[in-house]
Order: structure tokens, then C-alpha cells, then sequence
């Protein structure tokens, strides 16, 4: 072996020259503590010395090329040598063939920095690449290393004679790679997507790999968090993305170790993920930030993923953005309230230039934005009932869209009013506030009979709605014409609404003399009588206000009728200032 190892030769020399005692034996110690591959790489290149034959493989020329660099068996010491071999091997076998790029790719995990030194990772990469990106017509399943559907059809039924023969060909599909690259290591399996997308790669292939990928090292099986969930992508079926989350500070060393492994991978993944739309599914996209947020990844990969989901946020179910608060939070309530927030303003801000550009697309984009504002309202009546929920996160996040976002805002009233049973304690300031998110025009008819006998909103709220039923009453009329039926309908539906007005007027009245007996007597001290004017101003504005009368409703005689009627005069409308 000395006489083709220049490092085995430097080292008996070294060890022959040091000094030894009379009786010390003969035998040289050379000691090889970091020789690439351990022991079975040495017993390789000792055969191989030793003039025994070596099969070189794809399962161990990268161990022999790196045993043979560190031992240093080069040309110069004799031709043909170890490294030579292993070279050529590479070069004309291994670059010609996928199944042994893929293999010598995967044999160079536990060889590194002597792999990468030696650019074995480099070259084997972009060796996949190149045949990933092949045509899919030009490829053959024997080649792919996979036997074909119709091959296998045909071994199955071979005991026909009638099936012989009809078996076309079949080309594999055009994401037939991704399988095999699924099997490496996330460092390589990042530098094999970052190769295949310089080579131009459709963004939806290299997001089908990205979601192959995480369904196989992501998972740790269905948890309770996702015993329900059935969906129609692999990762899903799968229980992808459950995992045992090591918060600092607790836990063994052991369940840190594999939480530190999870974030590399899920950041690995996070930094290829392609930025078009629609290249990874938006449930994917939010599983892959929940775990993110989960291990506390790098903040500038949560906020890309956060991107991302704006793009694609009206795709996303209410499931997927149900995402728990973690025990290391700011907040005490049971949802990420915060990261919704993110999404939705991700989401905004994407989607206004968008709609700016042309009146088709801008079209498209308010389908888009109200599909987000059933989403919204759906998640903000889940939340509502949490009593930690501050009510300004909920406010700002109920007032995040826009206006035109929301043609009917029934859901956001029901949110309000969950939120309002939930929290009793709310004062009246804090209620009106709330309120204002609320939109009394943009009701149905049911949800405003509601409103106006629900207790939990303000008084000003509930004149709101009466007033806007009143305006919609009164619009009705006018596009009713002369059916009398209709006009009787319509005159009912007025009379209730009006009766249910007057009946809050009586409260305010009932509430305005309650007040005036509480004041002093008109003798009082003059700031005292100072404060009676204005509380007595006050009322009297209110009781305008409340005296606004409801107009009946003018319904047109038949032209039989217009002699016999006695013309009646007009009747003036009260000012309301």
C-alpha cells in the first residue's frame, strides 16, 4: 500500500524515525482517525493495493474517490491508479445514468467536506438536474428506474394470450422525478431544485417535489390537531407537518435536537419554494407557516411564507388559519389573531395595484377580495367567543379590508355580536366603537330585525337600522307601482318598522324624565343650573330627533276612483334640526 499511497508513506517514514527502545517490535502503528468512509473504505483501497479486484459501484465509487484523495493513490505514484478509477467511473458511468446520480448523490451525506471538496455534490446535481428537465416523452420508465403502468397490466394478465400485444407504450408523467430526488438530504435536495430551476422548471413541478418532500420528512404521523383532515394532496393524507415541538427551556436533549433538525428543513424548503402563484397550494403554504412559526424560524423566511399566502389567501379554508397562540406568544389569547392580520394586510397590499391595472381584472380581483371577507368573517365569529381577545385586535382586524370588500355584511354582524355576548364587560364607548365596523345599509332584512331588538348594541346602532329600513321600505314602495297587494304588503312591513321606532322613542322619553328628576330643583346654584341647561338642551335635541315622523306610504287610486275621493291636503314633514 506504500507504494501507491503517498500519505500511508509519509506516515511509516514518520513513525520508523522516531526513537525506540532495545526490545520495542518492529510492527509500525499508523493511525487514519478521519479517513473518509471509516474502516470499510480502508479495507476497499487495501484490495485494491493489494491487486484484489474491486466492483466499483454507484453505491461506493464517491467512498472510494474521497478514500483515494485523502490516501492520496494519484497518478504520480503509479498509472491507473485508485483515483483514476474512480474517476472514470464517474465521468462516463455514473454521469450517463439516473438511478446512479441519484445513488452517488445520496452515498455523499456522511462524506462531507471531502464531497464537496471534490465537487462530487456539485457535478451529481446538476447531472440530475439535466435529466430531470429531459422531456418526458424522451424518457423511459426503465430509465426513470420504474416500470411502466402498462408493463405491469400486461404481467398481470400474461395468463391471456388475448392480452399480448395491446399495451401501448405508456410515457411517464412529466413530474416523474420527483420520487427519487424525495430519498436525499435536504442540503442536497436543495441543491438539486436550485439546479432544476436554473434550468427553467415549471414552478408547479418544483412545488409538487417541495410538497413530496415535506409529506416525507415533516410527518410524525396524525396528531388530534388533524385526526379530521382529509384532503385530496398526498401531504395531507399523509399527516405532514406534525411533529414534537421543543419549547426552550423544556424537554430533553434529544427532542432539541430533532426540533433544531425540523427548522433547518422547514427553512431549507421555505428559501425554494418558487415565487409565482399557484405554484404550492395554499393549505400547504399555511401548514408550512404554522410549523415555521411553531420552531421560530428565521423571521425574514415567516414574513416570505406570509407573502406567499397573501397571493393565494381567498384559496384558503377556515381550518387553515385557525392558528394557536404558543406558549411562548405575547398574547394570551387562544388564536394567532396577529398573523391573520399579516396575511389579510399581505393581501391588501398585493391586490390593489392589481385591481388598478384594467377594469376586467379589477373585476376578478373584487371576487377575489370578497371571498377573503367571507373567510375573514367566518374566522372573526370563531375567535369572537375567546374572552382574552383584546377588542381592539378584533376591531382592527374586522376594519382590515376594504370598504368594497364586503357586498353584505351579515357575517361581520354576527362576529360582533358573538364577540359582544362573549364579552360582557364591554362598556357603552367601547361597544359604539365596535359598531362602527358595521355597515347598517349593507344588512339583509333578517339580520336588521334582529338588530333592532338586540339588546347587546348601542341605542344609536338600533336607530341606524330602523332608519336604513325605513329608507329600503320606502324605495320598495316606489318601484312597487300600483299592485295593490304589494303596496299592502309593503304598507305592513312599514307600520312595524314604524311601531317599533315609536317604542324606542318612548324609552328615550322615559329615560329623558328619569334624568330630569335626578337634576336639582331651578333654584339650585348656578353651576348646578348651568348643568341642567346643558343635559336639558341634550334631551330636547334627542327628542327631535326621535320625533321624526314615519310617512305612510301614498298608494294611487284606480282611475275609477279619482272623482270620488276628496283631494286631502299635504302633509308637512317635521324638521329634524
Amino acid at each position: 500500500m506504500v507504494s501507491r499511497s503517498a500519505r500511508l508513506g509519509r506516515l511509516v517514514d514518520e513513525a520508523s524515525a522516531l526513537p525506540h527502545g532495545p526490545d520495542a517490535a518492529t510492527v509500525v502503528e499508523v493511525e487514519l482517525p478521519d479517513l473518509p468512509g471509516g474502516h470499510g473504505a480502508f479495507e476497499l483501497a487495501a484490495k485494491f493495493c493489494y491487486g484484489v479486484v474491486v466492483d466499483i459501484t454507484a453505491a461506493n465509487v464517491a467512498v472510494l474517490r474521497c478514500a483515494a484523495e485523502y490516501l492520496e493513490m494519484t497518478e504520480e505514484l503509479e498509472e491507473g491508479n485508485l483515483a483514476f478509477r474512480a474517476e472514470a467511473f464517474l465521468s462516463y458511468v455514473v454521469a450517463s445514468s439516473w438511478r446512479d446520480s441519484v445513488a452517488v448523490l445520496r452515498s455523499c451525506e456522511g462524506l462531507s467536506p471531502w464531497a464537496e471538496d471534490l465537487q462530487l455534490v456539485r457535478r451529481c446535481s446538476e447531472s440530475v438536474a439535466a435529466k430531470a428537465c429531459t422531456n418526458p416523452r424522451a424518457v423511459r420508465w426503465g430509465y426513470a428506474g420504474r416500470t411502466s403502468p402498462a408493463k405491469a397490466t400486461a404481467r398481470a394478465g400474461a395468463g391471456t394470450s388475448s392480452d399480448k400485444g395491446q399495451h401501448q407504450p405508456v410515457s411517464p408523467p412529466a413530474d416523474w422525478w420527483v420520487d427519487d430526488i424525495c430519498v436525499l438530504r435536504i442540503d442536497h435536495f436543495v441543491r438539486v431544485i436550485t439546479a432544476v430551476q436554473a434550468k427553467g422548471m415549471r414552478g408547479d413541478l418544483i412545488g409538487a417535489a417541495i410538497t413530496r418532500y415535506s409529506s416525507k420528512w415533516l410527518s410524525a404521523g396524525l396528531s388530534k390537531e388533524n385526526a379530521g383532515l382529509r384532503g385530496g394532496e398526498p401531504w395531507q393524507q399523509a399527516g405532514v407537518l406534525q411533529m414534537v415541538i421543543a419549547v426552550a427551556g423544556e424537554g430533553d436533549t434529544q427532542t432539541e435536537t430533532a426540533a433544531s433538525e425540523q427548522r433547518r428543513v422547514v427553512e431549507s424548503l421555505i428559501s425554494i419554494i418558487p415565487p409565482q402563484k399557484d405554484c404550492v397550494s395554499c393549505s400547504f403554504l399555511l401548514r408550512l407557516l404554522r410549523l415555521a412559526v411553531m420552531l421560530r424560524a428565521a423571521p425574514a423566511l415567516v414574513t416570505e411564507v406570509e407573502k406567499l399566502v397573501g397571493m393565494q389567501l381567498d384559496q384558503a379554508a377556515l381550518a387553515d388559519i385557525l392558528v394557536p397562540s404558543y406558549p411562548y406568544g405575547r398574547s394570551d389569547a387562544a388564536y394567532d389573531v396577529d398573523l391573520v392580520q399579516r396575511l389579510v394586510e399581505q393581501f391588501v397590499v398585493q391586490e390593489q395595484p392589481l385591481s388598478s391595472s384594467s377594469p376586467s381584472r379589477g373585476k376578478a380581483e373584487n371576487t377575489r377580495a370578497q371571498r377573503v371577507a367571507c373567510l375573514l368573517d367566518s374566522y372573526l365569529s370563531e375567535v369572537s367567543r375567546d374572552r382574552n381577545l383584546a377588542l381592539g385586535k378584533f376591531q382592527a382586524l374586522a376594519e382590515s379590508l376594504p370598504e368594497p370588500a364586503r357586498a353584505c355584511h351579515d357575517g361581520l354582524y354576527r362576529a360582533v355580536d358573538s364577540y359582544l355576548k362573549a364579552h360582557p364587560a364591554v362598556t357603552e364607548h367601547e361597544r359604539k366603537r365596535l359598531c362602527r365596523a358595521v355597515d347598517c345599509g349593507k344588512l339583509s332584512r333578517e339580520v336588521r330585525l334582529h338588530a333592532a331588538q338586540n339588546e347587546r348594541l348601542p341605542l344609536r346602532v338600533v336607530v341606524q337600522v330602523l332608519l336604513s329600513e325605513q329608507a329600503r321600505m320606502a324605495g320598495a314602495l316606489g318601484r312597487a307601482g300600483r299592485k295593490e297587494e304589494d303596496v299592502s304588503a309593503l304598507r305592513m312591513e312599514v307600520e312595524s318598522v314604524s311601531a317599533k321606532y315609536m317604542e324606542v322613542q318612548r324609552e328615550v322619553e322615559l329615560l329623558q324624565r328619569q334624568v330630569e328628576r335626578m337634576l336639582p330643583p331651578p333654584s339650585a346654584a348656578g353651576k348646578q343650573q348651568q348643568g341642567v341647561s346643558v343635559w336639558t338642551s341634550g334631551w330636547k335635541k334627542l327628542g327631535r330627533v326621535g320625533r321624526i315622523q314615519v310617512e305612510q306610504p301614498v298608494v294611487s287610486a284606480a282611475p275609477d276612483d279619482i272623482g270620488s275621493r276628496e283631494p286631502r291636503p299635504r302633509r308637512r314633514r317635521n324638521s329634524a334640526s
